[in-house]
């Protein structure tokens, strides 16, 4: 049985040609864009830079090291305020205009799996759908431990686009991508999981995919259902395989990644140029010519808007990626990051939140849950301040989707309930371990 809820695609941007933007005038990068430790700034205040660049080193395993977007002058290195409320530092390069390239920019040298891996890692590449976990680390495993790698391609969010158009204009960059992985790795399945919305995106992998000799690649049109795209929800639905709380993909032999990802991956082992730009989404109600924009990472959203035409309206909020996953961020001078793959400046009323009233016990929030959590018992035990029953619902397996939230007709604001709930449970459990040592 398929969970999930059928969202409003507001796609607008699908079939609107992208625009390469000319490079802002100061970007700011922050040395914070991964899941990890943040990177640590070795450039300081005055240097000249160029794109490609190394700006910000890794900081131990979990970590990705940051580079210049754009050539120029380091301006400053200032405290920046990320959207969880966290602080990191943050290099604010101002540009010459001139994107001058790195002369430490070459295409790596990879004749093993070890190097391999170590490309990838000193590319910067992390997550690009949105996670930013850095992908070196899902491929620094045994290789008799892939059954599968499996390719997002989703993207079930509500206007963002920027995934299906890497898939429809870098299928080249995938190939290359997926051919290093198969000799290296080991790589012998694929899967490239796309909702069956995107038919272009379809055909163009499948025709991709037939030109690939090096491992076999299956193309899977799968149900547009919301979140179609998440890890778990993928695996299940394009192998069958259950990955259960506390595990990871690997443990069940998969590896997923985001099909930008894996573009970005060829790109680099092509050029050597690291992960310096991305492609954005922007769209939403106040922007006057929405469309796919690549941009420099360190790139003010407000940079984005004004490529865009502008704004017609004055927007109530602004927001990191999709409406029901992404974040909000306080003005337009929040930068592009390594994981933005949409910015969405929104009306009042779209972002205005429903008035919230009295749960009616309907079910629909366990209805539509992928993993059949009780999100309106889970609200109930959080108001209650009952954590050994939050342990039992199993809270800490809610991906945050926010499905229940979106079906529920009493607007209960429950995926913000789990997000409460969670670190409760783990502060339980912690003094819970405490006393049984």
């Amino acid at each position: 049985m398929l969970h999930g809820v059928h969202v409003p695609h507001r796609k607008n941007t699908r079939k609107v040609a992208v625009l390469r933007m000319t490079p802002p005038q100061t970007v700011e990068i922050p040395m914070s864009m991964h899941i990890g430790r943040p990177a640590t700034p070795i450039v300081k205040v005055g240097d000249t830079v160029k794109v490609g660049q190394k700006i910000g080193e890794a900081d131990g395993y979990i970590s990705s090291p940051i580079y210049a977007s754009v050539s120029g002058k380091v301006k400053k290195i200032t405290d920046f305020l990320l959207y969880n409320g966290t602080t990191t530092p943050a290099v604010v390069i101002e540009s010459d205009g001139e994107m001058a390239v790195a002369d430490t920019v070459a295409p790596p040298t990879v004749n093993s799996r070890e190097e391999l891996v170590a490309a990838i890692k000193e590319s910067g590449i992390v997550g690009l759908g949105g996670a930013g976990f850095p992908t070196y680390v899902k491929f620094d495993v045994n290789p008799a431990r892939i059954d599968y790698l499996i390719i997002n391609g989703a993207e079930c969010e509500p206007y963002v686009t920027s995934d299906t158009i890497t898939m429809v204009n870098r299928a080249d960059d995938m190939a290359y991508a997926l051919k290093a992985l198969a000799q290296h790795m080991g790589i012998r399945q694929v899967i490239i999981g796309i909702e069956n919305n995107k038919k272009t995106a379809i055909r163009t992998m499948r025709h991709m995919a037939a030109g690939i000799s090096e491992c076999a690649v299956q193309v899977r049109s799968l149900p547009s259902l919301y979140p179609q795209g998440g890890e778990k929800v993928l695996v299940y639905h394009t192998t069958g395989r259950v990955i259960p709380t506390g595990k990871l993909p690997i443990d069940m032999g998969c590896v997923v990644i985001n099909c930008t990802t894996l573009a970005t991956i060829g790109a680099y082992l092509q050029s050597g140029m690291p992960l310096v730009e991305k492609c954005v989404t922007v769209d939403g109600g106040c922007v006057k010519e929405p469309r796919n924009v690549i941009a420099p990472i360190g790139t003010a959203i407000r940079d984005l808007f004004q490529v865009c035409g502008g704004l017609k309206h004055e927007p109530a909020k602004y927001v990191y990626g999709g409406p029901m996953m992404g974040v909000t961020v306080p003005n337009d001078s929040a930068p592009v990051l390594k994981a933005t793959n949409a910015v969405l400046a929104l009306r009042a009323r779209e972002a205005k939140l429903p008035k919230t009233t009295n749960c009616i016990r309907c079910g629909s929030c366990t209805n539509v849950c992928p993993f059949g959590l009780a999100p309106a018992a889970i609200s109930h035990c959080v108001k209650l301040g009952e954590v050994d029953a939050l342990e039992a619902l199993h809270v800490d397996a809610c991906m945050e989707c926010g499905c229940c939230s979106f079906i529920c007709p009493a607007s209960r604001p429950l995926v913000q309930t789990n997000k409460l709930a969670k670190p409760m449970v783990m502060a339980y459990l912690k003094e819970k371990q405490e006393k049984e040592a």
